[in-house]
């Protein structure tokens, strides 16, 4: 239990990412005592003291790695990489060209979704990415379009021809668009882009090393039924809950 009278700067007398202002502490601490409904400043020291600090950051790490994870399963993205490591059979150069052009790439798309949380209203911001949530999940049903993948020339280099190709298939993919979703949702770049880099590794990294029996062996559409209703029911839960949709409704 954390006594209200604690909460203010922290030890070396700088607000910190806990820390409130006294007078806040105070009215917390009155409402408590008497009984009462607590008032805003009250409300934002118990939600300090209830869900702590790294709460946000763990559910955008792990939201986006398990999103984007399951959607590359099957992508044109995972195509790409079995063709690359089929013409050039050197997995450690794919591998980091896959981890530069993700982190560029979503990166931008990250940072581009946490800026619109800003521009609009913030309750209309949620009820959109909420639904835009629900339509990633039914455009996850679709079959990507394999046309015009091609492994390239190996006279670039294995590391730039990897690098240019990936980042060029991420362009207006399933998963660019989940990522500018999931940033404005957790208006979280670095975690949301660190979470969506490592979905794209755990879902293109073994290919690199086990080729096609690693696509083979797996449930493909299964997997993709997974990934749409992880999405569908993450725009439900935004709607519905953080956007409160049903007070739109019922009013």
């Amino acid at each position: 239990m954390v006594d209200v009278n604690t909460v203010g700067r922290n030890d070396h007398g700088i607000d910190g990412p806990e820390a409130v202002s006294e007078d806040t502490a105070l009215e917390a601490k009155r409402d408590s005592e008497h009984g009462v409904l607590p008032g805003p400043a009250a409300q934002h020291v118990l939600h300090r003291l209830v869900a702590g600090p790294g709460d946000h950051s763990l559910d955008a790490l792990i939201t986006s790695g398990l999103a984007i994870g399951l959607a590359e399963i099957g992508d044109k993205t995972q195509l790409l990489a079995l063709l690359l490591i089929a013409r050039f059979a050197r997995p450690w150069p794919i591998f980091w060209a896959i981890v530069a052009a993700t982190l560029i790439n979503h990166g931008v798309s990250a940072w581009f979704g946490a800026t619109l949380v800003d521009l609009i209203d913030p309750r209309l911001m949620t009820a959109l990415v909420g639904l835009a949530f629900i339509g990633m999940g039914l455009w996850l049903l679709k079959p990507d379009d394999d046309d015009g993948l091609e492994a390239g020339s190996p006279g670039h280099g294995v590391f730039i021809t990897s690098f240019v190709l990936f980042f060029l298939a991420e362009i207006g993919d399933k998963t660019q668009i989940a990522t500018v979703l999931l940033a404005a949702r957790f208006e979280d770049v670095l975690l949301v882009t660190l979470g969506t880099t490592l979905g794209m590794l755990a879902a293109n990294a073994p290919v690199l090393w086990l080729g096609a029996r690693f696509c083979e062996r797996l449930p493909m559409r299964a997997i993709h039924l997974l990934a749409c209703l992880v999405f569908i029911l993450l725009g439900l839960w935004v709607v519905m809950v953080e956007a409160k949709a049903w007070q739109w409704l019922l009013g």
